[in-house]
């Protein structure tokens, strides 16, 4: 029962009555602190960074059609995607990151990715 609520239209007439209430208002408070509690784990583990690098790899052909792009939670967990462009096709990696870093190698621009989503963050 909430103190606010609608239910509620009698005022209380002696103080068992408003500790009464103060008790209902106290643990309704104590659950809304739980869910927030909770609300801010859950929310750690949603995409929160975002960065992406636009690049050529190949000298002297095309333009900046390739790109690393990472997607990292409130931790540094994520991926980073790479797309290589060429005239013969299109390769896409993902590594996996873990804190910030991969056990794969990284390339620069992936690095320069990571490193600007860690900035982007909210």
């Amino acid at each position: 029962m909430s103190l606010f609520s609608k239910k509620q239209t009698e005022e209380p007439i002696n103080i068992d009555e408003i500790l009464e209430r103060f008790k209902d208002l106290k643990d309704e408070c104590h659950s809304l602190k739980e869910e927030v509690q909770k609300l801010r784990e859950e929310n750690i583990k949603m995409v929160d960074k975002v960065g992406i690098v636009r690049f050529n790899p190949f000298e002297g052909f095309g333009s900046n059609q390739s790109f690393s792009l990472a997607i990292l939670d409130g931790n540094d967990n994520g991926a980073v995607i790479t797309s290589l462009f060429s005239r013969d096709g299109n390769r896409v990696y993902a590594k996996p990151i873990k804190q910030g870093t991969s056990e794969f190698k990284l390339a620069n621009e992936e690095i320069n990715a990571i490193e600007l989503a860690k900035s982007n963050s909210r």
